[in-house]
């Protein structure tokens, strides 16, 4: 599994105009290519008089999925320049539909390249690019005499103290970086002289929004 990576946190819509065509670029997170496909027709419904309605994506931990198409345009200058916004910003799990009405003048080669992908890459910055991160939730009890020094290092190393439960014993519940887990159990070990239950729970990916750590 990857410790972390790039997509978006919720659909965005930016509008250029460019000689007179407009540009309406959307972009969807999505988890299948099913998902992919289902938003593009959706756009292409809503968009049904549109010139073109071009789009992208890649799906994902290794973007094993990739698809584009130019819809009508020439070939390469529409759908290419869309998928390579999502290389280039390295954004996971995501597709992008790039919806043209043609103003009445050429663009050329050129234009329409630099014009797709500046309207993709807006609509991108419009969604949220967020840093998705793996996870490991612990459960770890101690005594109340050593639960001061377990709480300092939690808190003090930066890890996500999800809740705290006081019964004849003081249980953390702790949300760790999958890349620090073996740091941290080495030091609640340490600092407890191994007098401590750490029991390993689910894992997952997520990513802060408005301060707040949000499962994806």
């Amino acid at each position: 599994m990857l410790e972390q990576y790039k997509t978006i946190i919720k659909q965005g819509q930016q509008e250029i105009i460019e000689k007179k065509s407009r540009f309406i670029a959307t972009v969807c997170p999505v988890k299948t290519e099913e998902e992919a496909k289902t938003f593009i027709e959706e756009m292409k419904k809503k968009y049904w008089n549109a010139t073109h309605n071009v789009f992208a994506y890649q799906i994902g931990e290794q973007n094993e999925i990739q698809r584009f198409s130019d819809d009508g345009e020439p070939q390469g200058t529409a759908g290419m320049p869309v998928l390579d916004v999502l290389q280039r910003e390295e954004i996971k799990n995501a597709v992008i539909v790039v919806t043209r009405y043609f103003g009445g003048t050429l663009l050329g080669t050129g234009g329409l390249v630099r014009t797709y992908g500046k309207a993709a890459k807006q609509a991108l910055i419009t969604s949220g690019i967020c840093e998705v991160i793996l996870y490991k939730k612990f459960c770890v009890t101690v005594s109340y005499t050593n639960s001061g020094k377990v709480q300092y290092e939690i808190l003090q190393n930066g890890y996500e103290l999800y809740d705290t439960l006081y019964t004849e014993n003081v249980t953390y519940i702790v949300l760790v970086k999958w890349k620090q887990c073996d740091f941290f159990l080495k030091k609640i070990i340490d600092v407890t002289k191994n007098n401590v239950e750490i029991k390993e729970e689910e894992t997952f990916y997520a990513t802060w929004v408005n301060d707040k750590l949000e499962i994806v």
